[in-house]
């Protein structure tokens, strides 16, 4: 009979007892129980089989004299079996067994035989070796599969964190790429910047110089129409270069900005009848401007050309008429959907809106570039949205641009809010709107220059208000005039010059002249922020003579010529000013 079946305890091992005789299988049993172990028992070589095929056996002892089956035939059957191949079998028997019966019996598997009647003490070694052997094995097995279990979760975790590791070098690497399609381009855009800010400082040194003689000679050459209307196109010309190179400067993020305290719906309201104008009857302008919008502070004038710049660039992309909207909303920087860089601060992201053609995605990322435009020869000079661009990020905000084709496109400026504390800036005295008195005194001007022609252009300004002129190529000939004994009334200095500064050497004059007046002639605004750069009178390049005979009157006081006719109304053509588009 066998034993009841139930779990063995983890430090058990099973005994199988196999023999046909209860009574030996007793006294099996009461031999071996002092092992501590679970003993099985059957009474046949198919009872025995069928145990064997329930339980994990640790050792098998074998009756070798068995109806239907043997001990020996019993072997060979247990050993057929994959699972008991290594299972040690014990064989038990009272007969005496001749050698070839024993080497019979260790062919069909045995391990040992022991002889009846047994001795308990020999019995229980032989077990207890096979016992103790077998269960060491199974704590082998046992700390096999976990190790193997511990090495698979090792490997698992390093393949997870290889996977993670390689998708992390991947988007460092993607976000490295974009971070060196952002650092290239930033720095592609700041060394255009660089040249056309350099440029247009060149061009605006020859403008000066072509806008003065031109105006001296259509003076002089009054009485003569025909000369009048040649030089007439010719001071257009120049005056257009003038309002070019400020475009250029605008990109360059390098033009003479006048902030102040705006109200965007004011503003805009302002120049409704010039948006119509511009735009033509095909165009709806729709407004979307709260009223308690928070101020802002920005240069209005290049504000307004910013907005006429990007209406008219609506208008061309709507061939069959639509609406261009203008809309305004307060942000802050750091929200959704406001630009990465953007100081912390509140903004007001003032929007134009048009249902045009749209851009793709490269025409997009190119947009704001300088001189590219997507429109025909004579048709744009793909200025206009770096110009607007140039002056948001001057003024301290951004633009954001986005358009899809035929979805039309959106341009926002965000635009710093104005701390209402703050007062409007008062415009700097050259562009003080007070006509000159007429009839004024002569003076003696020291015009300091590096550049020859315009400091002959200067000169002859002057000279034709009725002034003595004094030039000096540069800052130190210039202290080294006004040391030997050189009595003038007035100093006008370019800025950037070699060797020192207009800054520079007005500084040297406030020190050693403290009256002498200073006038700081310059067409780029990146000027310190010194006390004395705030204070200095400044004559933005190109300037005109009235503008000129203006900043004089304004610095001494005792009156100046009148404006020359020619000079009234610079920069305002309307139809020119629209035609002033993007791409």
């Amino acid at each position: 009979m066998s034993a009841p079946m139930h779990e063995t305890p983890a430090d058990k091992v099973n005994i199988l007892l196999v023999d046909d005789q209860p009574a030996k299988l007793l006294s099996y049993e009461a031999v071996l129980g002092d092992l501590g172990e679970t003993l099985i028992k059957a009474a046949s070589a198919r009872e025995a089989l069928a145990l064997l095929l329930k339980h994990d056996v640790a050792v098998v002892l074998i009756d070798v004299q068995m109806p239907e089956l043997d001990g020996f035939e019993l072997a060979g059957l247990i050993r057929e079996h994959p699972r008991f191949q290594q299972t040690p079998l014990i064989f038990v028997s009272a007969i005496h067994l001749s050698d070839i019966d024993r080497i019979k019996g260790y062919e069909a598997g045995a391990v040992d035989y022991v002889p009846v009647p047994v001795i308990p003490e020999v019995l229980r070694a032989k077990v207890r070796v096979f016992a103790d052997l077998y269960r060491k094995n199974r704590e082998l097995a046992r700390l096999n599969a976990e190790l193997e279990q511990r090495v698979a979760d090792r490997t698992a975790a390093l393949e997870r964190l290889n996977e993670e590791l390689e998708i992390r070098i991947e988007q460092r690497t993607r976000e490295r790429e974009q971070a060196l399609s952002q650092l290239f381009e930033a720095q592609k855009l700041d060394t255009i910047g660089q040249l056309t800010g350099s440029v247009a400082h060149d061009f605006n040194n020859l403008l000066m110089a072509m806008l003065g003689s031109l105006q001296i000679l259509k003076k002089r050459l009054a009485d003569d129409p025909s000369c009048q209307r040649l030089l007439d196109n010719a001071f257009k010309g120049a005056e257009r270069g003038a309002a070019l190179t400020q475009r250029l400067l605008a990109f360059a993020r390098r033009q003479e900005l006048r902030p102040e305290t705006v109200a965007v719906p004011e503003l805009v309201k302002g120049m409704k009848d010039l948006l119509d104008r511009a735009l033509g009857p095909g165009i709806r302008v729709m407004e979307e401007l709260p009223s308690n919008l928070p101020l802002v502070s920005i240069d209005p004038n290049q504000l307004e050309l910013a907005l006429l710049n990007l209406a008219v660039n609506a208008r061309d992309a709507m061939p069959n008429g639509g609406p261009v909207v203008l809309k305004a909303v307060p942000c802050a920087a750091g929200e959704a959907g406001a630009p990465p860089d953007l100081k912390p601060g509140d903004y007001v992201r003032l929007s134009v809106v048009d249902t045009g053609r749209g851009m793709d995605e490269a025409v997009v990322a190119r947009a704001t570039e300088p001189f590219f435009t997507t429109k025909g020869v004579g048709k744009g000079t793909g200025l206009g949205l770096s110009m607007v661009h140039g002056l948001a990020v001057q003024s301290g905000g951004a633009l954001i641009l986005s358009s899809r084709p035929g979805e039309g496109t959106r341009v926002d400026l965000w635009i710093p809010a104005a701390d209402v504390a703050v007062q409007p800036v008062k415009a700097p005295l050259a562009l003080a709107a007070a006509s000159a008195p007429a009839g004024g005194a002569a003076y003696r001007v020291l015009v300091v220059d590096d550049d020859n022609l315009v400091a002959a252009g200067t000169a002859a300004m002057l000279e034709d208000l009725g002034h003595t002129v004094v030039e000096a190529g540069s800052g130190p000939e210039a202290l080294a005039l006004l040391e030997r004994g050189c009595d003038v009334d007035l100093v006008i200095t370019d800025h950037a010059m070699p060797d020192m500064t207009g800054l520079e050497l007005a500084r040297r004059l406030e020190q050693s002249w403290p009256s002498l007046k200073v006038i700081l002639a310059s067409g780029y605004a990146d000027l310190p922020a010194a006390d004395l750069a705030r204070d200095l009178p400044r004559l933005a390049k190109p300037f005109l003579q009235g503008e000129l005979a203006r900043m004089i009157a304004l610095q001494l006081g005792k009156g100046a010529h009148p404006e020359p006719a020619s000079s009234k109304g610079r920069f305002t053509d309307e139809a020119d000013q629209g035609s002033r588009i993007v791409l």
